[in-house]
């Protein structure tokens, strides 16, 4: 079994930084991609950044400049630096990872969700 846990959410002003993370633990042989998404009430659920296995960053408009995806692959853990937020950023941010359990077979898995609140 594998889960993903966040932390690092909260309420923050206009203009402050959060940094969020995301551990993967449990049976986990590698990990693929992994990434950021966010969703608020009524929203469909918005890529916000994700990362690839060797680095490579895709970031949504919204968010280029502000926002910086990383990940430590020794701890099994995403990250998510976000800086100068805006009341616009409020959201559930939740992660997601490819996690190979049994090779060859990878599957997505999602954390629990961690709520961004930025007040103006």
């Amino acid at each position: 079994q594998v889960q993903l846990v966040e932390s690092g959410g909260g309420l923050v002003q206009a203009g402050g930084s959060l940094r969020l993370s995301c551990a993967a633990s449990g049976s986990i042989d590698s990990i693929n991609a992994m990434g950021w998404y966010r969703q608020g009430p009524g929203k469909q659920r918005e890529l916000v950044a994700t990362i690839t296995s060797n680095d490579r960053t895709n970031y949504a408009d919204s968010v280029k400049g502000r926002f910086t995806i990383s990940r430590d692959n020794a701890k099994n853990t995403v990250y998510l630096q976000m800086n100068s937020l805006k009341p616009e950023d409020t959201d559930v941010y939740y992660c997601n990872a490819d996690i190979i359990s049994s090779w060859p077979y990878e599957y997505r898995y999602w954390g629990q969700g961690t709520q961004v609140t930025v007040s103006s």
